[in-house]
C-alpha cells in the first residue's frame, strides 16, 4: 500500500534526488520557504528546503523495490526505524503543505518598504503570528513596530526580516 516515507537526501542534492524519482514515476514532496540571503553586499529572496537534506516520497514498498530508491541519484538512504521502514501519516504531510502555504512568499526587502501605519505580522521571535501596525525604519536593518501588548500600545523596534505585510 502507498504510503509517505522520509527520504535523507545527499548535502544540497534535495533537488536533484527529487528530479530523479519523478523520472521513476515516484511522487515526492519537498517543502520549500523564501529566505532572505546576502551576496556580494546584494540582498535577495530565494526558496530553500524547510527540512534541509530531507524529502518526503509516496510510494509502495511492494512494488518499487527499496534498493531502487537508495541507489537513485541524491539519495542517501530512506529513513528507518530499526528494522521495519516507518510510513508518515498522511495528516503529518498535509498540516506541512498547510504551514507552507501559510508563510510568507517573501520576507521584506529593501524595494518592498514599508509604509507608515501598515499592518505587519511577526515571522519570527516571541511574537511570531502576531501582528502590529509599522512606524518607521530605523539604522540597523530594524523598524519601529507599534504593538498592543495586554491592552496598552506599546513601540518597540525589532530587526526588519522577523516582519512582513499582513495580508489584508
Amino acid at each position: 500500500m502507498k504510503a509517505w516515507y522520509l527520504l535523507y537526501c545527499k548535502p544540497r542534492s534535495e533537488a536533484r534526488a527529487q528530479q530523479n524519482l519523478a523520472l521513476q514515476n515516484l511522487e515526492t514532496y519537498l517543502p520549500m520557504v523564501s529566505e532572505q540571503k546576502s551576496q556580494r553586499g546584494q540582498k535577495r529572496i530565494c526558496r530553500v528546503p524547510l527540512f534541509p537534506n530531507y524529502l518526503f516520497i509516496k510510494f509502495d514498498p511492494s512494488l518499487t523495490s527499496v534498493k531502487q530508491v537508495n541507489s537513485t541519484r541524491g539519495v542517501s538512504s530512506l529513513v528507518n526505524c530499526r528494522e521495519q521502514m516507518t510510513p508518515i501519516d498522511d495528516s503529518i504531510i498535509h498540516a506541512i503543505r498547510m504551514k507552507e502555504l501559510a508563510l510568507p512568499e517573501s520576507v521584506l526587502a529593501e524595494n518592498e518598504a514599508l509604509k507608515t501605519g501598515e499592518k505587519i505580522r511577526f515571522i519570527d521571535g516571541p511574537f511570531v503570528d502576531l501582528e502590529g501596525i509599522f512606524q518607521e525604519k530605523c539604522p540597523n536593518k530594524r523598524c519601529s513596530i507599534l504593538f498592543n501588548i495586554m491592552g496598552q500600545v506599546k513601540k518597540m523596534d525589532v530587526p526588519e526580516a522577523s516582519v512582513v505585510r499582513a495580508v489584508a
